[in-house]
């Protein structure tokens, strides 16, 4: 909403454009989810008890377990209504309803969280710990998974460079030469029609000297604000060029329906096909390529096996959140901690310098995934407040399945996908901990760990609630770290 304000009333109030800054937006974003929680917070706890919407702890086989939990029985759960209620109200506020991104995001999180709260209404409603079949669940995980590989795949993310940077020039001496030359500054060639926007001072400024860097910057300069300039595809002088098969979405959508940034992306794509000799091609398809982490250029391409990808990826981020919520304040904070790193990375790839810098994939259009990050930031350090110990309120499947779709989708949005393992790297050992004593008790009939999920089994060894999900929280932290570190790797 303040964003489109900002747009919108700029010319006759200049203070309002810092509302249309990403970074601004975020920080706001997360204050006000922040707050809105702490509001609403006492409302709804107190509503959830009135309505005796309370969790039922099982008397599980380890006794020592139950006799450490069975007081949290009754505390009020569907407390994921909170994060996701205040998260959606803060992006009203805060966020661009338009970003294709975003609304990816969004629907993901909105989606998990509705099968996550259908979960936990069945478990009031019959005062057992068994809500949905893992059948259930399973289809709601792997619909939300497909619907989001499907949409990417078809509909691509605009991915890789849009701008020039310095280092995509590959030849200077030859890009030198054609600017130079009043022969290319022919609009009837490809790359004559882009030679004949040159501003005719900087065409004066290159002729006949050799380039020093500021020279070279100021054409860098130039081509950035050619490429943001209309009507440079011309069917009839680009007939039988070959360009990037990405420009086919643009070209069937119009050049008169691209927004700024399509725009730009495939004046790129044709600065690439009129000069392939002096400018660096994008890579092609990469919505069917996953990146390795640390290492640059490096791309796996799954084909049409991305979508089963993108299904295991949310489903295995949801599972995991989903195992790791059985301590107070656990899951709500190892997910702020994995949702505060993918926004940073969201960050460092919707921009050009910085991703360019990394060598990391650019995705311009996750830069509002900062905005929904930030809020998610807020609305996870509400909860929290009113989940630490001793809990007032539990998250949840609700919030579980929430944040743990949110923090998936955040991995394929941001083309980290291989990152995810890294950054959640502490819902990996919860899911692997359940894993290992399934396999191990059905093959050898001995458990490995006490209990399972691996919280359990350091509660069991005498550590109090409070130890183990500090401990667990800097574990989490920690993954968040290095995962970060891998950018700077490549």
């Amino acid at each position: 909403m303040l964003y489109f304000l900002a747009t919108e009333l700029v010319p006759q109030f200049g203070f309002l454009n810092v509302f249309t800054y990403h970074t601004v937006r975020a920080g706001g974003a997360l204050v006000t989810g922040f707050l809105l929680c702490i509001l609403m917070g006492p409302k709804l706890i107190e509503r959830l008890r009135v309505l005796k919407y309370g969790q039922t702890i099982k008397e599980d086989h380890v006794k020592d377990l139950h006799a450490l939990h069975k007081g949290k029985s009754g505390t009020p759960t569907m407390g994921g209504i909170m994060i996701i209620a205040a998260t959606l109200l803060s992006l009203l506020l805060w966020s661009s309803l338009t970003n294709r991104v975003l609304l990816l995001a969004v629907a993901v999180f909105c989606v998990m969280g509705a099968v996550g709260f259908l979960d936990d209404y069945i478990k009031i409603k019959r005062k057992h710990n068994d809500g949905l079949s893992a059948r259930a669940k399973l289809i709601g995980q792997v619909l939300s998974g497909g619907l989001l590989g499907v949409i990417v795949v078809m509909y691509p993310i605009t991915y890789g460079a849009s701008y020039l940077s310095a280092s995509q020039i590959t030849n200077w001496d030859k890009l030198v030469e054609a600017l130079r030359s009043t022969a290319v500054a022919n609009p009837t060639t490809p790359l004559g029609k882009f030679a004949s926007l040159i501003d005719p001072e900087i065409r004066e400024r290159i002729a006949g000297t050799v380039l020093d860097s500021d020279d070279m910057q100021a054409v860098l300069v130039e081509l950035n604000r050619i490429l943001e300039l209309p009507g440079i595809y011309d069917p009839g002088v680009w007939n039988g060029v070959h360009i990037n098969g990405e420009s086919d979405s643009f070209i069937k959508k119009g050049m008169d329906r691209l927004n700024a940034r399509e725009l730009v992306r495939f004046n790129r794509l044709l600065l690439e096909a009129a000069a392939p000799e002096f400018v660096a091609k994008s890579p092609r398809n990469l919505q069917y390529k996953v990146g390795v982490p640390g290492i640059k250029d490096l791309f796996i391409p799954l084909g049409l096996l991305y979508v089963p990808f993108v299904i295991l990826i949310i489903t295995g981020a949801t599972n995991g959140v989903n195992l790791t919520d059985g301590l107070d304040g656990l899951a709500a904070g190892a997910s702020v901690i994995s949702i505060g790193a993918f926004t940073g990375i969201a960050y460092v790839v919707s921009r050009a310098d910085w991703s360019g810098y990394l060598f990391v994939m650019h995705v311009p259009e996750a830069a509002e995934l900062t905005v929904f990050g930030s809020a998610l930031l807020g609305t996870g350090l509400g909860f929290l407040w009113f989940n630490a110990h001793p809990a007032q309120v539990f998250m949840g499947d609700t919030g579980s399945l929430a944040l743990g779709g949110v923090i998936g989708a955040m991995a394929v949005l941001t083309k980290q996908e291989l990152l995810l393992p890294i950054v959640g790297g502490l819902f990996v050992l919860e899911t692997l901990s359940v894993i290992i004593q399934v396999g191990s008790f059905k093959l050898r009939k001995k458990r490995v760990f006490r209990m399972a999920p691996l919280h359990h089994h350091f509660e069991l060894k005498g550590w109090s609630e409070t130890k183990v999900t500090i401990r667990f929280w800097i574990i989490a932290l920690m993954f968040a770290l290095m995962s970060l570190a891998t950018l700077k790797l490549r």
